[in-house]
This record gives structure tokens, C-alpha cells and sequence, in this order.
């Protein structure tokens, strides 16, 4: 006899990695994983461009050794963060030209995610990083 576990609707998962070129693959296997196991299959793909490029930021631009991606799902829907600790360098949304390659992350993740924003880090005195989030919904 055999037993399936159903999907668990609702729970926090977390991944430390270092900020490594190859983390951004690590990040997008660990996110799709965890909406494969909780349920949620339909946001994977939205879910995997948004991550990849918020880790990769981190990777490129924090001084940071590593990073943290939070997935927190819900009933229909799932919020993703990419956390790292370097207050001084905060992201922004630019307004890239026509031809550059960089500067189009943040409106990305506005554009996939029902929402989306940047929070600092706080230990309760000092800002000691930032969290960039986005939430995907099932349609």
C-alpha cells in the first residue's frame, strides 16, 4: 500500500546560497520545486524569470557572499523574495534605452507579478540589507 501526500497549501521555504554565478540556476530549481510540491505548477514559469533575475542582481551589484530566497505560499498564489545584506546598495527602477542590455529587472518583475516592491532590512536600529519581492497568483 502506498500513500500520497497531497500538496501543502500553505508554509515558508528558504534557500541560502552563496552570490555565485551559478546561484540564479540553483534559485530557479529550488522556486520551481517548491510551487511544483505545494501545488502551484502555473506559476513556475512566471516565477522562475522573476527570481533569476533578482538573484543575479544580487550576484552582480551587493557585496554580499551570500543570499536568501523565501517562498511563501498561500491558498492561490506565492511570494518570492531574494534577501541579501547590503543596505548601501539599493535597487532601483531605471529607464534603460532601447539598446541597453542591463537595467530592465525591476520593471520585469512589475510586469510578471501582480505585485512587486523593495523592502530594507531592519535589526531593529540599523537597515542591515533588502528584500526584493514580487507575488504571483494562480490564475
Amino acid at each position: 500500500m502506498r500513500s500520497v501526500l497531497a500538496p501543502t497549501p500553505q508554509g515558508f521555504y528558504e534557500l541560502a546560497a552563496p552570490a555565485h554565478a551559478t546561484t540564479p540556476r540553483l534559485a530557479r530549481q529550488f522556486v520551481a520545486g517548491t510551487l511544483e510540491a505545494t501545488g502551484h505548477p502555473a506559476l513556475i514559469d512566471d516565477a522562475r524569470v522573476c527570481v533569476s533575475d533578482a538573484v543575479t542582481n544580487v550576484v552582480q551589484h551587493a557585496r554580499v557572499p551570500t543570499l536568501t530566497v523565501e517562498v511563501t505560499v498561500r491558498a492561490g498564489r506565492a511570494t518570492i523574495a531574494v534577501r541579501d545584506d547590503d543596505p548601501g546598495r539599493r535597487p532601483y527602477r531605471r529607464r534603460p534605452n532601447d539598446d541597453d542590455e542591463r537595467g530592465r529587472g525591476l520593471a520585469l518583475l512589475h510586469g510578471l507579478a501582480h505585485s512587486s516592491g523593495v523592502t530594507l532590512v531592519w535589526d531593529g536600529l540599523d537597515i542591515i540589507g533588502k528584500r526584493v519581492w514580487f507575488e504571483l497568483r494562480d490564475r
